[in-house]
């Protein structure tokens, strides 16, 4: 694991207030959270992985955040937000305190580059899609050629962390502002669990390969990550997992042909082997069942 630099400069203090709210809330107990991107409908993986997610904090008696990851303005899609916290009230997935919207955030997260940038952790790439093609993790190819910073060829640099490489870090210089413009995923992803006192993130399986990514900003910061585990995939007839962008199936075929959120959710419980097929039974019931059986999703969730 990546370790955390002592000598790093210290957060200013506008910066630091917001992480040591985030290390209060940690304190209070167990904090997972649920951050659907608003491209589309949830599809029924999306909806899989936010029930584990709620599960987990559910039987460690702890508080379920729901944060909408709408940075990238381009994907968003008009109504998706409302069309996924409609989702999963049907379901009965409640979420504790407001919607985080990360579009709300940009100061805060443009706050936390200038510190880095400030303090030379940050530089600037200009490497192009192909060049990057080449490589199964960024070389370092921009790290001491002193960019400029400003529009060149109609186009602005992205920003990348210098990252400390531990011995099992195998992520290279994170992106941490992109050429367009716009704040990173990894930052903003990174600064919200810290700020927000998140324990544990519970998520799908295909976003195991960025976790590295995301401990890196947070060890940049001088923070510690919290604890990662991933919920296998969903996948269709064809072995391929669903994706919004191919019109996977949602909600909404479910509740034209009549079906209760009850059996939704049996459906998904079911894959996981954590109820008999066929099974009819609501979030608050499943959650109670497995708090009476004393049983956990550990052997289901890989790190």
């Amino acid at each position: 694991m990546i370790s955390i630099d002592s000598t790093l400069p210290a957060l200013p203090d506008h910066l630091q207030r917001h992480v040591l709210v985030g290390d209060a809330l940690r304190q209070q107990g167990y904090r997972g959270r649920f951050a659907p991107t608003p491209s589309g409908p949830l599809h029924l993986g999306n909806l899989r992985t936010a029930l584990v997610s709620w599960l987990v904090a559910r039987l460690a008696q702890g508080q379920w955040q729901l944060r909408v990851d709408d940075l990238d303005t381009p994907r968003v899609r008009a109504g998706a937000i409302d069309s996924a916290l409609e989702d999963l009230r049907w379901l009965g997935l409640h979420w504790d305190g407001p919607v985080v919207l990360q579009s709300e955030r940009r100061g805060l997260y443009a706050s936390v580059l200038s510190h880095l940038r400030r303090h030379q952790r940050v530089y600037a790439c200009r490497c192009s899609r192909r060049e990057l093609a080449q490589w199964p993790r960024y070389p370092g190819t921009c790290r001491s050629l002193q960019r400029a910073w400003g529009w060149e060829q109609e186009r602005l640099p992205a920003w990348r962390l210098r990252v400390q490489e531990g011995e099992e870090l195998r992520c290279g210089d994170v992106v941490v502002r992109r050429a367009d413009g716009f704040i990173a995923y990894h930052l903003a992803t990174a600064v919200d669990e810290l700020c927000f006192g998140i324990t544990e993130v519970v998520r799908g399986a295909d976003l195991q390969p960025v976790k590295e990514a995301q401990v890196a900003v947070m060890a940049a910061l001088g923070c510690a990550a919290p604890r990662y585990r991933h919920v296998p995939l969903l996948c269709d007839a064809s072995g391929n997992k669903l994706a919004k962008r191919e019109g996977s199936e949602g909600l909404a075929p479910w509740q034209e042909r009549g079906a209760r959120p009850e059996q939704v959710v049996g459906y998904l419980a079911a894959q996981l082997q954590l109820v008999p097929a066929g099974s009819v039974i609501s979030a608050s019931e499943l959650v109670a069942e497995m708090g009476h059986q004393r049983r956990n999703l550990s052997g289901l969730l890989e790190p």
